[in-house]
Formats: C-alpha cells, sequence, structure tokens
C-alpha cells in the first residue's frame, strides 16, 4: 500500500502528512489551545519550541527510519487533526502506539474513531504490526469513547507515565491485537461486532486513580 494515499470512510479520510500542512495544522493548535492543552505531551525539562514545520520534519524522518507514521485527519477534504502511529517495534514485539488530536469545532462526529480504525487497519495489514496500544489520561471522557467504541481491550493502570500539561500524568493502557479483528477494525465497529465491554475499567483501578 502507499500510506502517501487517503484512506476514508464516508467524509472521514487519513493521509501521510506533508510538509505544507505545516500552515493549517500550527492554525488549529493554536486556535484549540484551550481544548487541547490539558492532553498535550509537554517536556519535563522545560518548555520546547512550537515549530509545526520542524515538528512534520521530524514526523516524516521518524516515517523513513521505520519507527513511526504520521497522518493528517480530514472531514471533506479540510483538515481537522493529527493521528501519529509511533514507537513501532519490529520482531518479536511488532507493535505501535496511536496518538491523536482533532479540533473542538469538529468533536462529535466520530472523526477521531474512524480515523484510529482506519489507521490500525493500515498497521496490522500492511505493515504487519501485531499489537496496537492507545494510552489514555483517565480524565480524558473523549478519548476514552474512542476506545469503547472500537472495542480496544483494558490492559491496566500506568502510573506517571506520561509528561502531560505540566506534570507526569497516570494512563490508562488499551489494545488490540491483530487476531482480536481478522476482519478489521473499522469493519467490525460498522457491523456492531466491538464488544461493548472491552474497554471496561476495573473498579479497583478507577479507585486507585481517584486517590492521586
Amino acid at each position: 500500500m502507499d500510506l502517501a494515499a487517503p484512506q476514508s470512510h464516508g467524509n472521514v479520510s487519513i493521509r501521510l502528512i506533508k510538509s505544507k500542512d505545516a500552515r493549517v495544522l500550527q492554525h488549529e493548535l493554536m486556535a484549540n489551545r484551550n481544548w487541547l492543552r490539558p492532553w498535550e505531551a509537554t517536556s519535563p525539562d522545560g518548555p520546547v519550541s512550537f515549530d509545526m514545520r520542524l515538528g512534520i520534519r521530524r514526523l516524516l524522518q521518524q516515517y523513513r527510519d521505520g519507527v513511526g507514521v504520521p497522518f493528517v485527519m480530514e472531514w471533506d477534504g479540510e483538515v481537522v487533526g493529527q493521528l501519529n502511529v509511533w514507537g513501532i517495534a519490529r520482531g518479536s514485539l511488532a507493535s505501535a502506539t496511536i496518538g491523536y488530536w482533532v479540533s473542538e469545532r469538529f468533536a462529535g462526529r466520530n472523526i477521531t474513531p474512524i480515523a484510529v480504525a482506519l489507521a490500525t487497519d493500515i498497521c496490522f495489514r500492511e505493515l504487519r504490526i501485531h499489537r496496537m496500544e492507545i494510552c489514555i489520561r483517565p480524565e480524558n471522557k473523549a478519548s476514552l469513547r474512542v476506545v469503547q467504541k472500537l472495542g480496544f481491550r483494558y490492559e491496566g493502570l500506568r502510573r506517571r507515565y506520561i509528561h502531560i500539561d505540566g506534570d507526569w500524568r497516570d494512563h490508562y493502557a488499551f489494545a488490540l491485537v491483530r487476531e482480536d479483528v481478522y476482519e478489521g477494525v473499522l469493519q467490525r465497529w460498522l457491523a456492531g461486532r466491538a464488544p461493548e465491554d472491552a474497554a471496561t475499567i476495573p473498579p479497583s483501578d478507577r479507585d486507585q486513580n481517584d486517590e492521586n
């Protein structure tokens, strides 16, 4: 598969990021600061440059190195967010992680679950990834709905896992392996076969997080 070619379902598509996307992505990020800041990765070493052109160059280098696949998400051809497959491991692990953001004005249109399903299907079928993981802050209700819809399996609480919004934050981990979705993540969801309780968080882990 040519990963530069868009993959789509309905109004939603994903495609490999391009250098010329820098301006629109920077505009969306700045316009959505209050919406995105609570969920954005930060550095424990202090502020980092907010240079989208440089960021895209780095993402495309990771793509060339085979350790990541940076997508943009589109609605009717308009760029509305990003979805990054990162931390690709080969060999006996064959795993990767997904992260994403979408503009607030496009929230609630199922853009993110469709994009996550498309990207996961690409990784399973074309890149031969075996396990896809998504890690989500317990407070991020919108992202939790994404894994609930798609039937990602809950796999545990990771203490102070990623530096987000200025501090080390707990995350819930969810995953799928290729054998879980022989028909494809998107097709399973559209057919109503995604298990509704796979992403259920046990009370013990919810209680542990509430104690922090």
